[in-house]
Protein backbone atom coordinates (compact mmCIF):
# COMPACT_ATOMS: atom_id res chain seq x y z
CA UNK A 1 0.00 0.00 0.00
CA UNK A 2 1.20 3.51 -1.06
CA UNK A 3 1.38 6.31 1.86
CA UNK A 4 1.54 10.18 0.20
CA UNK A 5 2.43 10.91 4.12
CA UNK A 6 5.13 9.33 4.14
CA UNK A 7 8.45 10.28 4.91
CA UNK A 8 11.61 10.26 2.46
CA UNK A 9 14.15 7.87 3.12
CA UNK A 10 17.82 9.50 3.49
CA UNK A 11 18.24 7.94 0.11
CA UNK A 12 15.48 8.85 -1.18
CA UNK A 13 16.36 12.85 -0.35
CA UNK A 14 20.08 12.59 -2.00
CA UNK A 15 18.57 11.47 -5.30
CA UNK A 16 15.69 13.77 -4.78
CA UNK A 17 18.59 16.62 -3.73
CA UNK A 18 20.99 15.52 -6.96
CA UNK A 19 18.23 16.04 -9.45
CA UNK A 20 17.14 19.35 -8.08
CA UNK A 21 20.63 20.20 -8.93
CA UNK A 22 20.31 18.84 -12.58
CA UNK A 23 16.85 21.04 -12.92
CA UNK A 24 18.09 24.19 -11.33
CA UNK A 25 18.48 25.76 -14.20
CA UNK A 26 15.53 24.61 -15.93
CA UNK A 27 12.47 27.34 -15.56
CA UNK A 28 9.02 26.42 -14.20
CA UNK A 29 10.31 23.18 -13.00
CA UNK A 30 9.20 22.02 -9.06
CA UNK A 31 9.11 18.93 -7.00
CA UNK A 32 5.75 17.54 -5.61
CA UNK A 33 4.79 14.61 -3.85
CA UNK A 34 1.47 12.88 -5.34
CA UNK A 35 -0.68 10.31 -4.02
CA UNK A 36 1.05 7.63 -4.11
CA UNK A 37 4.35 8.92 -1.85
CA UNK A 38 6.38 9.41 -4.81
CA UNK A 39 8.42 12.87 -5.64
CA UNK A 40 7.62 14.21 -9.24
CA UNK A 41 10.05 16.53 -11.40
CA UNK A 42 6.83 18.74 -12.90
CA UNK A 43 7.05 21.54 -15.30
CA UNK A 44 3.56 23.43 -15.50
CA UNK A 45 1.96 20.21 -14.07
CA UNK A 46 3.20 17.82 -16.69
CA UNK A 47 5.00 15.20 -14.67
CA UNK A 48 8.65 14.41 -16.09
CA UNK A 49 10.90 12.34 -13.29
CA UNK A 50 9.34 10.61 -10.43
CA UNK A 51 11.37 9.18 -7.87
CA UNK A 52 9.92 6.35 -5.03
CA UNK A 53 11.36 3.69 -2.55
CA UNK A 54 10.55 0.39 -1.53
CA UNK A 55 12.52 -1.58 0.43
CA UNK A 56 15.38 0.79 0.77
CA UNK A 57 16.08 1.47 -3.09
CA UNK A 58 15.10 4.14 -4.82
CA UNK A 59 13.72 4.27 -8.17
CA UNK A 60 13.88 6.59 -10.84
CA UNK A 61 11.19 7.17 -13.91
CA UNK A 62 12.02 9.62 -16.54
CA UNK A 63 9.65 10.54 -19.69
CA UNK A 64 11.59 9.44 -22.49
CA UNK A 65 10.14 8.20 -26.07
CA UNK A 66 10.06 4.47 -27.40
CA UNK A 67 13.06 4.69 -29.53
CA UNK A 68 15.49 5.84 -26.77
CA UNK A 69 13.69 3.33 -24.50
CA UNK A 70 14.13 0.55 -26.30
CA UNK A 71 18.34 1.30 -26.18
CA UNK A 72 18.55 1.41 -22.69
CA UNK A 73 16.69 -0.99 -21.83
CA UNK A 74 18.46 -3.37 -24.34
CA UNK A 75 22.23 -2.57 -22.80
CA UNK A 76 20.64 -1.92 -19.32
CA UNK A 77 20.77 -1.28 -16.31
CA UNK A 78 17.75 0.57 -17.55
CA UNK A 79 13.95 -1.03 -17.81
CA UNK A 80 10.86 -0.42 -18.85
CA UNK A 81 8.89 1.52 -16.34
CA UNK A 82 5.46 -0.72 -14.49
CA UNK A 83 2.58 0.95 -15.75
CA UNK A 84 3.41 4.08 -18.17
CA UNK A 85 6.07 2.50 -19.74
CA UNK A 86 4.13 2.14 -22.83
CA UNK A 87 4.61 5.94 -23.06
CA UNK A 88 8.26 5.91 -23.10
CA UNK A 89 9.14 5.79 -19.63
CA UNK A 90 12.19 4.57 -18.25
CA UNK A 91 13.69 3.28 -14.93
CA UNK A 92 16.69 2.46 -12.94
CA UNK A 93 17.52 1.61 -9.22
CA UNK A 94 19.53 3.20 -6.72
CA UNK A 95 21.25 -0.09 -7.03
CA UNK A 96 22.51 -0.27 -10.24
CA UNK A 97 24.77 2.71 -9.93
CA UNK A 98 23.69 4.75 -12.74
CA UNK A 99 26.11 6.97 -14.91
CA UNK A 100 24.79 10.57 -13.59
CA UNK A 101 26.36 12.15 -16.95
CA UNK A 102 23.40 9.87 -18.99
CA UNK A 103 20.83 10.64 -16.35
CA UNK A 104 21.65 14.37 -16.69
CA UNK A 105 21.17 13.82 -20.66
CA UNK A 106 18.27 12.15 -19.77
CA UNK A 107 15.85 14.47 -17.68
CA UNK A 108 17.09 17.37 -19.75
CA UNK A 109 15.51 15.44 -22.77
CA UNK A 110 12.70 14.93 -20.40
CA UNK A 111 11.80 18.41 -19.52
CA UNK A 112 12.19 19.74 -23.10
CA UNK A 113 9.84 16.92 -24.44
CA UNK A 114 6.48 17.95 -21.81
CA UNK A 115 7.75 22.19 -21.24
CA UNK A 116 5.48 24.39 -23.35
CA UNK A 117 7.49 26.60 -25.29
CA UNK A 118 7.83 29.16 -23.37
CA UNK A 119 9.06 27.71 -20.68
CA UNK A 120 11.90 25.96 -22.79
CA UNK A 121 12.93 29.40 -24.63
CA UNK A 122 15.40 31.30 -23.16
CA UNK A 123 15.19 34.55 -20.96
CA UNK A 124 16.24 37.91 -22.59
CA UNK A 125 17.37 40.55 -20.58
Amino acid sequence: MHDANRPLSTAEKKVVDRLKRITAGLRDVVVERDGFGHSVLRVRKRSFVFIGAQNDVVYVSIKSDLVTQDALVRRGPWQRTPYIGQHGWVSFASTDEPDWQEVEELVREAYTRVAPRRSTRKRHR
